[in-house]
């Protein structure tokens, strides 16, 4: 296509194509097949001057980049350093930007919205739905997004052609070189167009604030910090014919002082009475679903921890329960009566003794 060796290297490449493009340019050459010749010359300087690309198309032929979008092809050509420093005479852009115009990328989707829903264990157990409040921009209904009054499209600037920049140039007297300066147009701001009439309901910013009340689905057993989307309900484009962004719910768990929560497993500390740890003893303690009965058994160490099988939380996307973790801590009295005081004392000359008799 660019008429070079099959082992050219990137400066023969980088030549053959800058040749070829000022030949065949559609502004430059009238003749019906320039515009498809252009376009063809475009695209095997894209591949060929990729390491990867060209390495792939060497392989396989067309099918080894068959899958590869304009967008992707083009992205990594500097095309303003290929061209720099030569009048093409047809106006402040470079071949490949006057050409590229005409076939304009889709238009992009706005940013996405994240927020953050805490909902209790009791939801997160059970699943269903929640409901959260957003205020967002919208694009403006009275424009569509334009900024200009009945939704007119914004007028071109002329200084710059809609391009948002002004390229001038100029020829060093000493060396005969010519050099571009690209500067952002300052009729325009950069942005290319004017909006004559801006829109009455939202001044021309093409955006108006909407509050929404959303529904969101929990799925049984969510994990903390997981993201449900809700599609089109985040930023709205920066081109009026762009579709929104999404909206990104992240779930956490809200504080509960019952439980502490470990993925699907739960811990919970209860405290007992010495004399309970010592002798054993039944205790009624709190679940998600009610409550249930635990023996401590004689002996009980602070810090012990006891395991409730399935009285955690289901585990998402699966039929199991986790664990709930019992951790028991031994109340030491801080006051004591006398009676008690006495029985303790008996306890410890008890334990001396049996010390040392063993």
């Amino acid at each position: 296509m660019l008429g070079i060796a099959k082992d050219a290297d990137q400066k023969a490449i980088k030549d053959a194509f800058r040749n070829l493009a000022m030949k065949y340019h559609p502004d430059r050459n009238k003749e019906p097949d320039a515009e498809a010749r252009f376009k063809e010359i475009a695209e095997a300087y894209a591949v060929l001057s990729d390491q990867k690309k060209r390495a792939d198309y060497d392989a396989q032929g067309f099918a080894g980049i068959g899958d590869v979008s304009q967008q992707d092809l083009f992205s990594g050509i500097n095309f303003e350093d290929i061209f720099s420093g030569l009048n093409f005479g047809f106006g402040m852009d470079s071949p490949f930007e006057s050409f590229f115009r005409r076939t304009r990328a889709a238009p992009v989707h706005g940013a996405n919205i994240e927020v953050d829903l805490f909902i209790t264990l009791e939801r997160v157990a059970s699943g269903g739905e929640e409901t959260i409040r957003l205020n967002r921009p919208v694009s403006c209904a009275a424009c569509h997004g334009t900024g200009s009054k009945g939704g007119a499209a914004p007028k071109k600037c002329a200084a710059c052609g809609g391009t948002g920049h002004i390229t001038y140039n100029r020829r060093a007297n000493k060396d005969h070189v010519l050099i571009q300066e690209i500067t952002l147009c300052p009729h325009c701001n950069g942005r290319g167009s004017f909006i004559e009439h801006p829109c009455p309901v939202c001044n021309g910013s093409g955006e108006t604030e909407k509050d929404e009340v959303l529904t969101v689905r929990i799925p049984k057993g969510i994990e903390e910090n997981m993201a449900l989307r809700i599609a089109g309900k985040g930023m709205p484009s920066p081109d009026a014919k762009g579709q929104p962004g999404d909206l990104l719910v992240f779930v956490r768990t809200r504080h509960d002082p019952r439980f502490m929560r470990e993925g699907a497993d739960l811990i919970r500390q209860e405290s007992i009475k010495l004399v309970d740890a010592v002798l054993g003893t039944t205790l009624k303690v709190a679940t998600l679903d009610g409550s249930a009965t635990v023996t401590i058994p004689p002996g009980t160490q602070p810090g012990s921890i006891l395991r409730l099988k399935d009285k955690g939380l289901p585990e998402f996307g699966g039929g199991k329960h986790g664990v709930m973790y019992l951790r028991i801590d031994v109340k030491v009295p801080e006051k004591i009566s006398r009676e008690e005081r006495e029985l303790y004392e008996r306890l410890r000359d008890i334990g001396s003794k049996w010390k040392f008799w063993n």
